[in-house]
């Protein structure tokens, strides 16, 4: 039974009521030709479409902007209070976004998402947030919404996010390493955004060892996380590459003693040498899923040692029902009560270090158990209960479906849209003697 519903402002006239049969042929039309451009051609087409056409349909095509997610406080823990509204765009999403468009042939998007980005972060970088509303809003002020029940009980209801007034020095390297990734796919100007970079490195070099609020946007108190190093050290490295490559004006010299100082660090403080094992934040012996993005991102090769000992603490500690959480939640980390879903851009990260070592088979058998949680249409939320059995968390995940994307095109050995390495991964025999150099080659 085909009907129209319409909407509009109470002072002005009625809407004409649409043809429907027209508007959707016209939709359907659009949609199809759409999802022709993919030039994804693997085993797992049906899914990689499916999460490219999710990634569409949560951009605001005036600007370009791609929202977390289209829903608010859908909960992580069922019944509890880790209820966020994510209908806003993070700039920690742009360079695995803005790779998974242009590896699937999505140029037009991640152009429209690049200038998105330039846009909202435009002005002095002591005010670069870490999320903004789709036209580049700023004021994201969080509120309760004491009339609603919440989901299931889940409570309280949200209004905006107040994250976006934290400290996340891993955004500087996401952004950083989105304009490096962007000056290897578009024929723009090379000096296009340089001065803009500068300035915020300039301002990353001063703030850099500051403890700050992490990837996890904790709700505690901040802390010398051992990730948000390691995307200091990629913005400073995708920096010097970028004024080397393109002989840009720079001051090189400074900037590579700033990068050799962040990665010394990162070793000597966020390195447990006795269990071979990197930890969530420095002096700390706790566990981190981010730390399996370290080979991904080209801080350290994916056979080091260090790597490998990360990897293998991970699947010890962190793993639950074969996926893996973030961090252990029952600690006094993130200022909430404990327990919560398992995240699942974590699990398609250990099936990517899995690809990277060359364990192919458990890569694939943990990326079809992923895809084994999708629901009848193919969408993913933020994280899965293991203890429910279904899917929590606000829903669908742009997040959760970018990764997908990136898995499925390591698997298939082809452009591989999150092994974000500028260069080929290190030899284990080369690699003292590359370190000392502070660049990865």
């Amino acid at each position: 039974m085909p009907f129209v519903l319409t909407h509009g402002s109470s002072h002005e006239r009625v809407p004409r009521a649409l043809d429907w049969r027209a508007a959707l042929q016209k939709t359907e039309t659009f949609w199809r030709g759409w999802s022709a451009r993919c030039t994804y051609t693997g085993p797992w087409r049906e899914a990689v479409q499916r999460s490219l056409l999710t990634l569409k349909a949560m951009t605001y095509a005036p600007t370009g902007g791609i929202v977390a997610a289209p829903t608010t406080s859908l909960p992580q823990q069922l019944g509890g209070q880790r209820n966020w509204d994510h209908r806003y765009c993070w700039l920690r999403d742009a360079t695995f976004t803005l790779l998974a468009l242009t590896s699937a042939g999505y140029l037009e998007e991640a152009q429209a998402w690049r200038a998105w980005l330039e846009r909202s972060v435009a002005g002095s970088p002591d005010q670069i947030q870490i999320v903004y509303g789709l036209s580049g809003e700023r004021q994201l002020t969080e509120w309760d919404v004491p009339w609603l029940p919440g989901y299931q009980g889940a409570a309280p209801a949200r209004i905006g996010n107040a994250v976006a007034d934290q400290l996340q020095l891993d955004v500087f390297g996401e952004l950083i390493d989105a304009t490096y990734q962007a000056r290897k796919h578009f024929p723009a100007p090379v000096a296009s955004a340089w001065a803009q970079q500068q300035t915020l490195i300039e301002h990353l070099e001063d703030i850099w060892e500051l403890p700050d609020h992490g990837i996890w946007e904790v709700r505690g108190e901040r802390r010398q996380f051992t990730f948000s190093k390691v995307m200091a050290w990629v913005a400073l490295d995708r920096s010097v590459r970028d004024a080397e490559r393109f002989k840009l004006e720079a001051p090189l010299d400074r900037w590579r003693q700033v990068r050799d100082r962040i990665r010394d660090t990162i070793f000597k403080f966020g390195f447990d040498t006795r269990r071979n094992t990197f930890t969530q934040s420095f002096g700390s012996s706790e566990l981190d899923a981010s730390l399996l993005l370290i080979p991904i991102v080209g801080f350290l090769p994916p056979d080091d040692a260090r790597v490998r000992g990360t990897v293998a603490a991970i699947e010890r500690e962190l793993v639950v029902d074969g996926l893996v959480r973030r961090y252990r939640s029952n600690t006094d980390l993130d200022g909430l009560p404990p327990r919560e879903g398992l995240f699942l851009p974590c699990s398609f990260w250990l099936a990517d270090n899995y690809t990277l070592l060359n364990r192919d088979p458990e890569a694939l058998a943990l990326f079809e158990r992923v895809l084994s949680l999708r629901n009848d249409v193919g969408l993913l939320a933020e994280e899965y209960d293991p203890h429910a059995q279904r899917q929590v968390g606000n829903f669908p995940q742009a997040f959760s479906h970018v990764a997908l994307i990136g898995t499925a095109l390591n698997l298939g050995k082809a452009s591989p849209a999150q092994r974000r390495e500028p260069e080929a991964p290190l030899r284990a025999t080369s690699m003292r003697s590359t370190l000392r150099e502070g660049v990865l080659q």
